[in-house]
C-alpha cells in the first residue's frame, strides 16, 4: 500500500502560530488587525502579508525568531517513523515556506516536501510571492489545501491529514482520515460526513496508527 501523511504546520506541528510571535514582539497593531481578520474584514493572505511585512529586522534576527517557534516535541521522531514504515510526509501550510524550512533544518528533518506560500526576505521583512496562475492558488488563503490534498491523493492509496483550524477544514473531505486538533474538532462536528479522529498531540496520532497497524510497533 502506498500511503502519505500530510500535516498543517502552524498550530498543528508548531504550538504557536508564527504570526503571533511577530505581533507580540514587533507589531502590536496586529492585535486590532487580528480582530478585523476574524470579523471577516480581511482575507487570510492579506492579514498574514501585512503581519510578515511589519517586522523591520535584519534577516539573521528574523531567523533567530523563527528558531524560537515551539513545536510538538514528538514531531521529528513521528516523521522518521512514517518514513521508516514506507510513508511519505508532507507539510501543507497557508503560512509560508520561509519559516517552515528553517524549522525543518533546525530539527534535522529531511525528505519532507512543503506545500505553502512562497516567502522571501527583502528590506527587513518577509514577503509572500503568490502565483495566481498556480493550480493550487486560493484567493483567500494563497494556497488551496483541498486542491493540494486532491493532487497528492492521485499518487497514493491512503492519505492521512492533520490540522487544527478553519483553512484545514477544506482539505478534510479529500483525505481518507483526518486527525483534528483544537478548533478543527468543533468545525468537523458540525459536518456530520467528515471522517476524523480528535487528538491533542502527535503522540495521539502515533498511538492510533500503531494500534491500527500502519506503523510497526
Amino acid at each position: 500500500m502506498k500511503w502519505a501523511f500530510v500535516s498543517d504546520f502552524d498550530g498543528t506541528i508548531s504550538k504557536k502560530d508564527f504570526y503571533w510571535i511577530i505581533i507580540e514582539k514587533y507589531f502590536p497593531e496586529g492585535h486590532e488587525l487580528f480582530k478585523r481578520w476574524k470579523d471577516g474584514e480581511m482575507k487570510d493572505i492579506e492579514f498574514l502579508s501585512t503581519v510578515f511585512a511589519s517586522i523591520f529586522k535584519e534577516e539573521e534576527e528574523i531567523k533567530q525568531e523563527i528558531l524560537t517557534i515551539p513545536i510538538d516535541e514528538h514531531v521529528p521522531s513521528f516523521i522518521r517513523r512514517v518514513q521508516e514504515n514506507g510513508g511519505d510526509f508532507y507539510i501543507l501550510s497557508a503560512g509560508t515556506d520561509y519559516y517552515i524550512n528553517h524549522v525543518l533544518e533546525k530539527y534535522g528533518i529531511t525528505g519532507v516536501e512543503v506545500f505553502s506560500n512562497k516567502g522571501f526576505f527583502r528590506e527587513k521583512n518577509i514577503h509572500l510571492n503568490i502565483d495566481e496562475s498556480h493550480n493550487h492558488f486560493s484567493e483567500r488563503y494563497g494556497i488551496d489545501k483541498a486542491k493540494v490534498i486532491q493532487s497528492i491523493k492521485e499518487k497514493y492509496d491512503v492519505v492521512y491529514f492533520a490540522g487544527d483550524s478553519e483553512p484545514d477544514s477544506h482539505a478534510v473531505p479529500f483525505a481518507d482520515l483526518t486527525f483534528a486538533k483544537d478548533a478543527l474538532i468543533g468545525l468537523l462536528k458540525e459536518k456530520e460526513a467528515a471522517t476524523f479522529f480528535p487528538v491533542s498531540a502527535f503522540k495521539d496520532i502515533e498511538d492510533y496508527l500503531t494500534k491500527n497497524g500502519v506503523l510497526s510497533s
